[in-house]
């Protein structure tokens, strides 16, 4: 199992804050022999429904020297776990969670705003200082 995010914690506590409970950390996927590590799986009730909203969220820093590397990696990581999340647990939505900063500087320019807009990528956007989501881009 990889190493937890540096924000690992900060997310979990914006997402219990914002209605979720944390049900896995982590959330395990098992493809072939390979056992992949998604950083936490979560639900919410929905009040009108005896089912609720299941979700999955990888937990990026961008903190190396290039944003350009750590946009590649994550997207990469997103993709191969979006394609076998939607095969072992259909009914599971993945999220990308990132600091508010990150957002601003890489997805609020041509480079990031392209998987927005080609629908490459959800997004959890929040910020560390008060431990809160700022913002769901489905």
């Amino acid at each position: 199992m990889s190493a937890k995010d540096i924000y690992h914690e900060t997310v979990k506590k914006a997402l219990i804050k914002n209605g979720w409970k944390i049900t896995h950390d982590p959330l395990v996927l098992k493809w072939g022999t390979k056992d992949l590590f998604i950083d936490m799986g979560a639900e919410r009730l929905l009040a009108a429904e005896k089912a609720g909203e299941k979700i999955a969220v990888e937990v990026k820093s961008f903190v190396s020297p290039s944003e350009v590397d750590d946009l590649k990696n994550a997207v990469g990581q997103y993709i191969l776990y979006h394609d076998i999340l939607s095969r072992v647990e259909p009914d599971r939505i993945l999220y990308l969670a990132i600091r508010e900063v990150v957002f601003m500087e890489i997805f609020e320019e041509p480079i990031g705003s392209i998987l927005l807009e080609n629908d490459r990528i959800r997004l959890i956007v929040f910020n560390p200082e008060t431990e809160e989501v700022v913002k769901w881009i489905p």
